[in-house]
């Protein structure tokens, strides 16, 4: 059972920096090198609690879906997307933000199980944790470049 956990500071306030994190607009802006667009559910604008959302991506070179639906959600500080329907056996992505010296600690936090016992074992140790540890670092620094410039204003209206 991989637990990956990713965290990158942010100077930004926490408001905005949760917003963006559950902008659908900026994870498809973030990830359209990955092809990655919001098909069903919810598929645009900020996504809330019991919502979902079927995300189509090509990961590892495989086009695939995959539908979270947010199980937890106390905003400014923690929300979670959970697998409803994916290549998964199981998972789960909590996002947690905390207020440190001026700034926002972003932590990552994907807990998940691949398919196919020993070998989605086997694949999950040479392949996809350095993957989804990747994704996570490049997800982490689009924030972090959007919300300490002015990026973020083109996917957060009325935001300040």
């Amino acid at each position: 059972m991989p637990k990956i956990i990713t965290t990158i500071k942010i100077n930004a306030p926490i408001d905005r920096v949760f917003d963006l994190s559950r902008s659908l607009d900026f994870h498809a802006y973030s990830q359209k090198h990955r092809k990655e667009i919001a098909v069903a559910g919810k598929t645009s604008g900020l996504i809330n609690l019991g919502e979902k959302v079927t995300w189509k991506a090509t990961h590892l070179g495989v086009p695939q879906k995959l539908t979270v639906e947010i199980t937890k959600f106390d905003q400014p500080y923690t929300f979670r997307d959970s697998m409803v329907r994916g290549a998964f056996k199981r998972f789960d992505h909590d996002h947690i933000f905390e207020q440190v010296n001026g700034g926002v600690k972003v932590t990552d936090i994907f807990d998940y199980n691949s398919p196919f016992s020993f070998l989605g074992k086997i694949f999950d140790f040479f392949v996809l944790k350095k993957y989804m540890t990747r994704f996570s670092t490049e997800r982490n620094r689009a924030l972090k470049q959007a919300l300490e410039s002015d990026t973020w204003k083109t996917f957060l209206n009325n935001h300040s």
